[in-house]
């Protein structure tokens, strides 16, 4: 298999195996989980065919398959199951093990700090194709909780984007070139801000907001509308 491959095998096993602790039990959640997921992949695996084929980002064909759909290989298609499958596993475990709700009296204070931020990024931005979109779309979902959700679970979810980004960078890390002589990932230096953290461009940290809350969000809502009814 591919390096690429491997990667994804590696983050998706554990938290896979680990969904059938009973505590958690986040195999009862797969049904809204993967709808959240197919919205939140659908999205982005357009930007991300209309990224590659513009040149804001590109492959390296020694890490990755051949094959390719929508100018993404195969494993860029399982990154958009993979990583948020893992990573909102981290929300479902904080809810299940942390009773009280973190950061209950200051989440809207988060919220609205960082959808000013996004904004403020995507207005400053225009110019730089992958950045710009980023923040705009993050800032736009942070607009919605903040305005018209009033989520009661966002409490849960930023301590969950904060612990999240230890194995997200990781991940991400050898993808743009920690642990390899050249980057599984590429990124057109024209088209980001040009910071990274190492070697990870630092608008992934937003990336990653967005393939966090966007499953999340339509998880909880499809969970609390089948409670409901």
């Amino acid at each position: 298999m591919s390096l690429y491959a491997w990667l994804m095998l590696a983050s998706f096993i554990f938290p896979f195996l680990l969904s059938f602790d009973k505590k958690v039990a986040f195999y009862k959640s797969w049904g809204p989980l993967f709808t959240g997921i197919a919205l939140n992949g659908i999205l982005f695996i357009l930007w991300d065919g209309w990224f590659a084929r513009t040149g804001v980002w590109g492959f390296n064909t020694d890490y990755v398959w051949s094959i390719r759909v929508n100018d993404l290989p195969l494993e860029e298609w399982s990154f958009f199951v993979v990583v948020p499958y893992a990573s909102v596993f981290i929300y479902a475990c904080i809810k299940a093990y942390i009773k009280k709700e973190p950061f209950k009296n200051s989440k809207h204070h988060i919220t609205l700090f960082f959808l000013v931020l996004t904004f403020v990024i995507a207005l400053f931005s225009t110019q730089k194709t992958y950045t710009f979109y980023n923040a705009l779309i993050a800032s736009i979902l942070l607009l919605i909780h903040y305005l018209f959700l009033k989520t009661p679970w966002m409490g849960y979810f930023w301590l969950a984007y904060l612990l999240h980004l230890a194995p997200f960078c990781i991940v991400n890390g050898i993808l743009t070139g920690a642990a390899t002589p050249q980057p599984v990932v590429w990124y057109n230096q024209e088209e980001i801000l040009g910071l990274r953290l190492h070697t990870i461009p630092v608008e992934d940290t937003i990336y990653a907001l967005t393939c966090l809350l966007l499953p999340i969000t339509v998880m909880e809502a499809l969970i609390r509308k089948r409670i409901v009814a």
